[in-house]
């Protein structure tokens, strides 16, 4: 049951307000088709784990931790934050202090709220481009010779900029252009080596990894992605062209029979559709397909299942550990928070958690942003390489790149 002081704030609390009211360094906020959440503060943070099996740990260490504020009277009995890839860095989860809930963000066509950030910013990409492609074709040479059957290969973008970065209004561009997603901006600690002072996750996932409302639970994976055209017919060309690609429905099935693998065990019934359906951010194309189930135990939380689910082959690879493994020797950094999960859980198990794609780690004058490809059999490297490209452009265009913004090498 969602606590009596949410729902008081759901009908005095306007969704774009809730968006102008986002403070980095002090906020959590989340937009979902469905609803917009704004957390303020720190009542409790759930404690730090790293380890193989930190995501097995963390369902329960949210419960003691939840369990915990209500015995301290506190009515506010959520967790809301981030979870990371893998065991390499901490979750960052805490119980806000305040927390409002409204319903999903709605612009008029002729809203002011997107504004081009305005900055100048250098650029490194890690790994260069050509390096990228030879990663590629190390994975494809690894599936030629052993049972790995898919490697999702990232890329990052290092942009820095002379100014500050205007975070709050990245956020609301970011909404504004992606209105049927999951826009998110997560407050993080600084780097372990001191590196860096407090950082955002911030960004616009397509994705939903799992909701739970009730017994109603609600995966829906992604893969298979095409580039949008600004030329309607040659959009149209390419929707349909995905829709029928072997090799995108090969990557979309393995996604989707591992994602009902995992949730069976939790669910007393699960519906699978025979095939994917075509959704659309601004920039990108994807296969989709919407599995839905009714849960065999109460007890069972939206954190459970997600950390069950986490990772999908739609981020990692299939078998999970042989794509790790490619993961680890083969990209050139530390995925951190990227391609984990963001999101939040309350005391009765109800939640939502989005993929973290489309996303950029911020501090106050840079930005590391990141984007991945699945690679199977047939996958080329320079068709792989064009599609990291094209979903840049969702965390670029959002800060105005090409809009009056400067991006130097």
């Amino acid at each position: 049951m969602i606590p009596k002081s949410i729902v008081e704030n759901a009908t005095e609390s306007l969704p774009a307000q809730l968006l102008e009211s986002y403070a980095a360094g002090s906020s959590f906020f989340f937009a979902s088709p469905r609803r917009t959440l704004l957390a303020r503060g720190t009542f409790a943070t759930v404690p730090h784990t790293r380890g193989e099996d930190a995501l097995e740990r963390l369902p329960g260490s949210v419960r003691n931790v939840l369990d915990a504020a209500r015995q301290a009277d506190h009515d506010i009995p959520v967790v809301v934050g981030a979870v990371p890839f893998d065991g390499t860095v901490p979750a960052q989860l805490v119980v806000p202090m305040t927390i409002q809930r409204a319903g999903p963000l709605v612009f008029d066509a002729a809203s002011p709220v997107h504004r081009p950030l305005g900055a100048h910013y250098t650029v490194q990409p890690v790994p260069e481009p050509a390096a990228y492609l030879h990663g590629v074709e190390r994975a494809l040479t690894l599936m030629q010779s052993g049972p790995l059957r898919k490697v999702v290969l990232s890329r990052s973008l290092h942009l820095h900029a002379a100014a500050p970065i205007d975070l709050p209004q990245l956020l609301r561009n970011l909404a504004w252009r992606n209105p049927s997603g999951y826009t998110f901006a997560v407050d993080l600690p600084p780097e372990a080596d001191g590196t860096t002072g407090a950082r955002t996750l911030i960004g616009a996932s397509p994705e939903l990894l799992v909701s739970r409302s009730g017994f109603q639970v609600l995966a829906n994976p992604l893969a298979g992605s095409a580039a949008r055209s600004p030329d309607l017919v040659e959009d149209q060309k390419r929707a349909q062209a995905l829709l029928t690609s072997p090799k995108d429905l090969h990557e979309h099935a393995v996604v989707i029979d591992a994602v009902a693998e995992a949730l069976r065990p939790y669910c007393k019934t699960l519906d699978v559709p025979a095939g994917p359906s075509l959704v659309s951010t601004a920039t990108m194309w994807h296969l989709s397909t919407r599995i839905t189930g009714e849960l065999a135990d109460p007890s069972i939380s939206s954190l459970t299942l997600a950390a069950a689910l986490h990772p999908t082959p739609a981020v990692c690879g299939y078998p999970t550990r042989l794509a790790h493994e490619a993961i680890g020797s083969i990209e050139p950094f530390e995925r951190g928070y990227y391609t984990g999960a963001v999101g939040w859980c309350d005391a009765s198990g109800d939640g939502q958690w989005a993929v973290t794609i489309r996303c950029a780690e911020a501090d106050a004058r840079t930005l590391r942003l990141f984007a991945g490809a699945g690679i199977v059999a047939g996958s080329r490297p320079e068709s792989e390489l064009a599609e990291t490209e094209a979903k840049f452009r969702t965390m670029l265009q959002a800060m105005g790149l090409g809009q009056g913004a400067e991006v130097q090498r």
